[in-house]
């Protein structure tokens, strides 16, 4: 079984680009809007608090006129949510996928978008949403109107008729995400549904050059044969595009080889907000979603916890992984921590010295907060609220100036991007890796406690006696004497080192 396993990994590949990747998460109606589209009249003040059913009128070239902005934080690959014609400012309700939503600006917008994002070297990812489509969905709506008789009645799972896609007293007798009405799932049993998704698939890498897929609740579709189809299909078109998964507990069936790349790294997620913010995690804003960033861990607790998460996959799944800190789908990382600025530091000084690929939500940057509203099991208005471009009063600079420090350091420094790694101290309140390559060693500390502690790190296998570190990040430094690294650590602090 072992000569299998390891038979089966080496054939594991992986987008090399991805491994150099810092991504930037964009919800796009909510991110920048440009005076270039034109918009209804109809739409919220941009910046006011977001509600559920509200437009704020972000678009495609507003993110055009914007990415100086990705650059200078260090951006090299934007993940959109959905983008395409939709009846809901998330776009998740898909009414035409091969047409870009005109409040985004339409097809035009999104070519300029892909041009002027590749001239800067920043990849794109959109998102497709195949398990279901929408009640707008012209093949659905042929059901609404012509009940049985429509031509495309086996694209669905109806139970009976007529069909209640609107009248919540009666049960939904059709099949949907979650039970949504508004979501109907595609029946992907049926052949021509399988096709029109792997055209679609196909069509936006090929006419418009996209680089990847973030794929939308995939285990949702059982179908056999499907993923490893559209994995296919897709790398048949553009080698090395990108297939991230929506799945947020232990995915090692879906990364084998045969379907995606990677997944969106929600283990990773959970252990180190658990870990650096450990009591300053407020419950009630993680609750009903299918991570655990609490109850809080020590340093022993994490260091297991993390080890696992890469054990569990080939090495070149783990440094594709997406690493995220938050999303749309959660609370904002300052909200769900209460305000504690020390703790984004700390998570994003891992999220960024750990393998695989870091993911900046819009706007964590400058320090936006955003609730989760208890009431809605899936959707977190205030956690999209608009990037306040007019008004940069509110931007926690510090904040921004640490971003870019941290995105800096993991680009100059490849061994952070691909070196192997290493937990050497996890005691407490302290954690300490290592990041090795053939000619390259850095060592990351971090002391989560709020008070000062004084440490000794067992360093000798990594670096020789009378070997003097320096610090690339925080402060501290010394030199290696007896296999030891002595350091004073700073409350609520990390520290990057080499020699």
């Amino acid at each position: 079984m072992a000569d299998a396993a390891a038979t089966s990994r080496v054939q594991i590949e992986t987008p090399e680009w991805v491994k150099d990747a810092v991504f930037y998460q964009i919800f796009p109606d909510r991110f920048a809007k440009s005076a270039r589209v034109e918009k209804p009249t109809n739409l919220e003040p941009w910046g006011a608090e977001p509600t559920i059913e509200g437009y704020q009128g972000g678009d495609l070239l507003g993110v055009v006129e914007h990415l100086d902005h990705l650059v200078a934080l260090g951006i090299n690959a934007i993940y959109f949510t959905p983008i395409f014609q939709s009846a809901s400012n998330h776009r998740y309700h898909t009414h035409d996928y091969l047409k870009v939503d005109p409040l985004l600006g339409g097809d035009e917008a999104l070519r300029e978008l892909v041009r002027e994002a590749h001239a800067r070297g920043i990849r794109i990812v959109l998102d497709g949403v195949f398990n279901h489509a929408s009640r707008g969905f012209f093949q659905f709506n042929t059901l609404l109107e012509h009940g049985p008789h429509s031509p495309y009645l086996d694209w669905f799972l109806v139970q009976d008729w007529p069909l209640s896609p609107y009248d919540g007293t009666k049960p939904a007798n059709y099949t949907s995400w979650w039970d949504n009405r508004a979501l109907p799932k595609l029946n992907t049993e049926n052949p021509q549904v399988r096709e029109f998704i792997m055209d679609v698939a196909e069509y936006w890498i090929r006419e418009f050059d996209i680089d990847g897929w973030r794929l939308d609740v995939p285990e949702e579709i059982a179908t056999t044969g499907f993923w490893e189809e559209f994995r296919r299909r897709v790398k048949a078109v553009k080698a090395d595009a990108y297939i991230v998964g929506e799945i947020w507990r232990e995915a090692r069936a879906f990364l084998q080889g045969d379907r995606f790349d990677a997944v969106m790294n929600y283990l990773f997620t959970s252990a180190i907000i658990a870990f650096a913010g450990g009591e300053r995690v407020l419950p009630h804003q993680t609750e009903g979603r299918s991570y655990d960033p609490y109850p809080p861990i020590d340093a022993a607790a994490f260091s297991q916890r993390i080890q696992r998460v890469l054990n569990l996959y080939a090495w070149d799944v783990s440094l594709v992984q997406l690493n995220l800190l938050d999303s749309h789908d959660t609370s904002r990382l300052l909200t769900i921590v209460d305000g504690d600025k020390a703790t984004m530091k700390l998570c994003t000084l891992f999220q960024m010295t750990y393998p695989g690929a870091p993911s900046i939500y819009y706007g964590d940057e400058i320090g936006l907060i955003g609730a989760k509203d208890p009431s809605l099991p899936h959707s977190d208005p205030e956690a999209r609220r608009a990037f306040p471009w007019d008004d940069k009063s509110g931007w926690d600079t510090d904040l921004l100036a640490t971003f870019k420090q941290l995105t800096a350091l993991r680009h100059e420094h490849r061994v952070l991007r691909r070196g192997h790694f290493h937990a050497v101290y996890a005691e407490g309140a302290v954690f300490c890796h290592a990041r090795q390559d053939a000619s390259t060693t850095i060592l990351v500390a971090m002391n989560v406690s709020e008070a000062e502690i004084k440490v000794d790190l067992p360093v000798g296998a990594y670096f020789a006696d009378g070997t003097a570190l320096r610090a690339l990040y925080g402060s501290g430094g010394g030199t290696v004497q007896n296999g030891e690294l002595c350091q004073t650590l700073a409350p609520r602090s990390g520290l990057v080192l080499a020699c």
